[in-house]
């Protein structure tokens, strides 16, 4: 998985339209969309411009590529992260040209070029996640920082004090490039919604998630890799999970289950693989796995990985 080409290093796309015609969020807009990354004008006040009248209160049945896919073609701006597009004829378009005359901002969709954010709204929840995160490439905000990373996942508002999740099926505002490297989307982020969406268990709630668990040294005295290795590995097996937001995160789950139980075929043992394919099962459920499928997926994984290897 790459990064959009407008978060690397050096001068982002240009587009080749006469800058002198162009609203200065429009031409920032154009030069996102060169690179892949999906947009859309906001409003001041940072949000998106209402629905048109006949798209009021869901009437149209929402964009295609909504989550519940309507049969909505409205040329306007309409369904806020929904209406976000690469496509510059769209941008340029008679009806985008009244949004982009007014627009106060650049909206854009994070999930829709394979992006997380991170959005801290204060000092405090900066701190937590320097404490916390791995670095990733940082943008300034009014109030905090969005931290970036590489990966998709659901999006939630709140998950703590100052931080909310920006992925799919929401907007960002484009307030720069940022600095740093993007990183592999972490399982510390996405625990943060797996806490949030989890129900409590409780007898005859077959649904709810188990208790978390994370790999450590201590379940696996018997493993003859380093705990780095196993922990990037992990993680970067998570991410790809992760990015199935709308399918194959099963098939997924099951072929990264595989790959990592392979390359324990050689330790004496224990290794802890009960504890990486329940976060592998973890990360498939946020996602939309059902629970039981996911299960297994990586159980299925496993065996196939340790048979495939011996």
């Amino acid at each position: 998985m790459t990064q959009p080409a407008v978060f690397g290093e050096g001068q982002p796309a240009r587009t080749t339209q006469t800058s002198r015609t162009l609203n200065q969020h429009l031409r920032t807009a154009l030069a996102l969309a060169a690179s892949g990354v999906p947009v859309l004008p906001l409003r001041e006040g940072k949000v998106p411009f209402g629905n048109c009248r006949a798209c009021t209160r869901g009437a149209c049945g929402g964009r295609p590529h909504m989550k519940s896919a309507g049969a909505c073609r409205c040329p306007a701006p309409c369904h806020a992260w929904a209406a976000a597009t690469t496509n510059h004829r769209v941008l340029n378009s008679p009806a985008w040209a009244a949004a982009w005359r007014e627009a106060g901002a650049v909206g854009y969709h994070p999930g829709g070029c394979g992006l997380t954010v991170v959005d801290l709204d204060n000092a405090p929840a900066v701190a937590w996640a320097r404490d916390t995160l791995p670095a990733t490439r940082t943008v300034l905000t009014t109030r905090g920082q969005h931290w970036i990373y590489l990966g998709t996942m659901q999006s939630a508002n709140g998950v703590r004090s100052g931080v909310d999740i920006k992925s799919c099926m929401v907007y960002a505002r484009w307030l720069g490039r940022g600095i740093g490297t993007m990183a592999a989307l972490p399982l510390a982020v996405r625990a943060l919604v797996v806490k949030e969406e989890a129900t409590r268990r409780r007898a005859g709630v077959a649904s709810s998630l188990p208790e978390r668990v994370t790999w450590n040294r201590a379940v696996a005295h018997g493993c003859r890799h380093t705990e780095s290795y196993i922990r990037t590995g992990l993680e970067r097996g998570l991410a790809m999970v992760g990015a199935h937001t709308e399918s194959g995160a099963g098939s997924q789950a099951f072929g990264v289950a595989r790959f990592l139980a392979a390359q324990h075929t050689q330790c004496p043992g224990p290794c802890g693989l009960d504890v990486i394919g329940q976060q592998i099962v973890d990360a498939a459920v946020v996602v939309g796995v059902p629970e039981p499928y996911a299960q297994r997926a990586v159980t299925n994984g496993l065996n196939t990985g340790k048979e495939q290897a011996a």
